[in-house]
């Protein structure tokens, strides 16, 4: 007859297995759930975050053409006023330093803290900052460029915090089979963002024409409005971010509560609670805690190390031409012959002209490229897998950039219809492309490698390397501008270091897993599958249910 402690110590195991069981059961509920209408409403507040991102960081673009018309000076060679080559770069680089600082920030935080606790916290601060950006006033002591640099600083904290918390949370609550199309769908809302941003353009300098030609600087209310008008969106999708629910891999996972995780699947998804939960309190789960020491531990083992490296360093890539050139698309215009409007006619005619051609322009090339580079790679997303796009993104935008760079010239004197369609093309392929899947493959890496306790702070570190590459470039390319003075062919120069940058994307990419298909688990469901639950077979006490459908 078994002693009264060893008793209690196989009633123990019992009931750890019981927790472990149930613990599968969620994770595997959660991957095999129908897409519903929880999923729809992910999809749209996440989404709505990162619209507003996007119009914020891409509508100063064009905003910084009204600033300088406004704040700047004319040249010789150029009567239109602009920004110099310090504040234009302050304006848009002082986002993307902010971005980095978030995105490691808040990843931090959503792997301590909870994704439920921080989410829309970066977003209030985005509102906030952005309204503050619509309001700076101009005086002697802060100029209205030093105040804007501030506040553009502290909105990329907040637009930085978005991309690693939003990425895990839908890809934590997805189902395996949609949630490729899921997390683009929020993603790709960074299209319709700049798309907004151009629409908003538009319309401002089409409704300020009179007054524009009359007094030229009735152009300081359209860049406000054109900036406040990015508040918005935040605004609708604040209340419903503050109630998005924790995610279960992280009740599970970090808070350690089995039954909660249950409570809010059958909440959510209308999945069957299992019956006569063990205990209230929170059973302590097989996972590791997250600590610096373990962190370090897990990410200095090279399966692991080289996947962080990879995916960090495949935006790294990307971001040094997508940030490099879509931040700078009226200089690009320019250069091809689009907006050179600034000659004949009065001053105010002249940049009227300019203003309405670089809004058009971004338009433009946002519906004929980005915009259907999403729509595309949303189809296949699921079909193809991520790495095989992401390859070959890199390999197309390789080629169009050593076409464009190396033939600038040839293209600008023969056919700059074709260096239109060409950059069309690459903005195509960029959203067809790596600038799609170097946000989803960080957040969708199996746990063995990526696990919960870490997987937002290592899309944060993917994403500020994005970030960082976008600095770099920014940076870099404003340098190549200043030694050109008012001659574009830097513009040759920056399309063949963007070509080296691709290419080197290609060789990080093929250190990339492919996530199509597999679960967040897959090696812990896997190896629960092998044991078959036969630990269980002649408990005392009688095993849950699994988590069902109905």
């Amino acid at each position: 007859m078994e002693s009264p402690q060893i008793q209690e110590q196989h009633l123990s195991f019992l009931a750890s297995e019981r927790l472990h069981k149930n613990r599968i059961d969620a994770l595997e509920a959660v991957d095999n759930a129908h897409f519903g209408l929880f999923h729809v409403r992910l999809c749209v507040v996440a989404g709505i975050g990162f619209f507003t991102d996007a119009y914020d960081i891409f509508a100063i673009s064009i905003a910084s053409t009204m600033l300088g018309s406004i704040y700047g000076a004319s040249s010789d060679s150029n009567p239109l006023r602009r920004l110099n080559s310090n504040q234009d770069l302050g304006i848009k680089v002082s986002t993307l330093v902010g971005t980095l600082v978030g995105q490691l920030i808040f990843g931090w935080l959503a792997d301590h803290v909870g994704r439920k606790k921080t989410y829309g916290l970066e977003l209030v601060l985005i509102i906030f900052t952005t309204f503050t950006q619509a309001i700076a006033g101009n005086g002697p002591a802060v100029s209205v460029i030093g105040a804007l640099i501030l506040w553009r600083f502290l909105m990329g904290i907040g637009v930085g915090g978005d991309y690693p918390i939003s990425a895990v949370i839908s890809s934590e609550f997805a189902n395996v089979e949609n949630r490729g199309r899921l997390m683009l769908a929020v993603f790709s809302s960074q299209g319709w963002g700049q798309l907004a941003a151009s629409i908003v353009a538009v319309v401002v300098t089409a409704a300020f024409k009179d007054s524009m030609i009359t007094n030229p600087d009735t152009v300081d209310y359209a860049w406000r409005i054109l900036i406040g008008v990015g508040c918005i969106p935040g605004v609708i999708a604040l209340y419903f971010r503050l109630t998005v629910p924790e995610t279960p891999r992280f009740t599970l996972d970090i808070d350690r509560n089995i039954q909660q995780a249950c409570r809010d699947l059958e909440k959510l998804f209308s999945l069957t609670e299992p019956a006569n939960p063990t205990s209230d309190s929170n059973p302590e789960a097989e996972v590791g805690v997250g600590s610096w020491k373990d962190f370090k531990a897990h990410f200095s083992q090279w399966k692991n190390m080289k996947v962080l490296i990879s995916t960090a360093y495949s935006w790294f890539a990307l971001d040094i031409a997508f940030y490099g050139l879509n931040l700078n698309t009226p200089i690009i215009l320019s250069a091809i012959g689009y907006g050179k409007s600034n000659s004949g006619g009065t001053y105010s005619e002249s940049l009227y002209q300019n203003l309405k051609d670089a809004s058009t322009g971004n338009l433009i090339l946002t519906v004929a490229g980005l915009i259907p580079g999403y729509g595309l790679c949303f189809l296949l997303i699921d079909r193809w897998g991520r790495k095989p796009i992401q390859l070959l993104g890199f390999c197309v935008l390789t080629v169009l950039y050593i076409g464009m760079g190396f033939g600038y010239n040839s293209l600008k004197t023969k056919s700059k219809a074709a260096f239109f369609a060409l950059y069309c093309i690459a903005g195509f392929f960029q959203s067809f492309g790596p600038n799609s899947t170097t946000f989803i493959i960080p957040a969708e890496i199996g746990a063995d490698v990526f696990p919960t306790r870490y997987r937002s702070t290592v899309h944060g570190i993917s994403a500020a390397s994005g970030k960082l590459g976008a600095i770099i470039a920014e940076c870099g390319f404003a340098q190549i501008k200043a030694q050109h003075g008012e001659s574009e062919a830097f513009l040759g120069h920056i399309l063949e270091i963007c070509a080296f940058f691709m290419l080197t994307g290609i060789f990080s990419t093929l250190l990339v897993p492919e996530t199509k298909g597999r679960s967040l688990d897959e090696e812990e469901l896997s190896k629960a599958k092998e044991k078959g639950g036969r630990t269980n077979e002649n408990a005392a006490i009688s095993t849950p249910p699994p988590l069902s459908l109905r």
